[in-house]
């Protein structure tokens, strides 16, 4: 099973040769077996990469997550056809009955606003709001609780003059963190054999992974709490490196304690198997453990 998130940050050429992903650098060659890489992250653009090596890691499900001039998440692969898509599998995802789709989004919004008062309870902040807001989802979230409370939320995690849409260090930091769940979403799907595009709740014909954003809601706000109890003036390589060192970070998901890149596995699976019928429950309990976030903070 891959785990391994490798991230490159320098000039760098990186090749493929004998079951290995070869990164040279002008100071140092490393070679890492490609079946140990879950996520390969190049956060610069000084690097080049081989046909070849990306061919192999496609090969393996290995999601590779492109950076921006500023180091910003800009695109990520693809792959056209995981080993195990097939019509079958396709042809399932197509017929998901509103039915089902609706309960999982409901699960999903409640889990997220649940996971949003955990982490203002854990600032002592005042969340009564929130709470009455939750008591308030619908099925399907139709009256938009969701959006309601992030308004709410935001604010109070971080100050009153705080907004999502500003271009600031905070939201940068933000959206890089949303941008690797994202990735981890979208490879357990591709690898599951379905298609990123169609989700359950957003339908944009400009996001072509639709299910991702829809999927990793419960767990963005792991990346709030991380955000607000750093301290930073600009996203440097170390606050990009706490973030993706996020993903192993202890929580507990359906009553185990295990790592987020683990939880996701398992999570994506449980959703896409309930949405398909193949099971007739789901549940979605992701909450953190009581392993601090200063422990990740030593990567800061």
């Amino acid at each position: 099973m891959s785990w391994r998130t490798v991230v490159v940050t320098q000039h760098a050429k990186i090749s493929y040769s004998g079951h290995c992903l070869v990164v040279q650098t002008q100071t140092d060659t490393n070679q890492i077996p490609v079946s140990d890489i879950q996520v390969l992250l190049i956060s610069t653009t000084r690097a080049v990469i081989s046909t070849a090596a990306i061919s192999e890691l496609a090969k393996n499900q290995v999601k590779i997550i492109f950076t921006d001039g500023k180091g910003e998440p800009i695109t990520e692969t693809v792959d056209y056809c995981p080993n195990n898509r097939d019509v079958q599998t396709l042809m399932k995802q197509i017929g998901w009955s509103e039915q089902r789709k609706n309960q999982l989004w409901t699960a999903v919004v409640k889990q997220k606003i649940a996971n949003q008062i955990a982490v203002l309870q854990s600032l002592n902040q005042d969340v009564s709001e929130l709470q009455s807001e939750l008591e308030q989802v619908g099925c399907n979230d139709s009256t938009n609780r969701e959006a309601v409370v992030a308004k709410k939320y935001f604010p109070k995690l971080f100050d009153d003059e705080f907004n999502r849409r500003n271009a600031d260090v905070i939201n940068a930091a933000l959206n890089y963190g949303y941008s690797l769940l994202l990735s981890a979403m979208n490879r357990e799907i591709v690898v599951a054999g379905y298609l990123t595009q169609l989700g359950i709740h957003h339908h944009s014909s400009e996001n072509q992974f639709n299910l991702g954003s829809d999927l990793m809601e419960p767990f963005r706000p792991f990346v709030d709490m991380w955000v607000k109890l750093q301290k930073f003036n600009e996203l440097t390589p170390d606050v990009k490196y706490g973030l993706i060192d996020l993903l192993n970070l202890e929580i507990i998901f359906n009553g185990q304690h295990m790592i987020i890149r683990n939880a996701i596995t398992r999570y994506v699976k449980a959703c896409l198997n309930f949405l398909s019928e193949e099971t007739n429950e789901i549940q979605i309990e992701v909450a953190a453990s009581e392993v601090s976030y200063h422990e990740i903070n030593g990567h800061v």
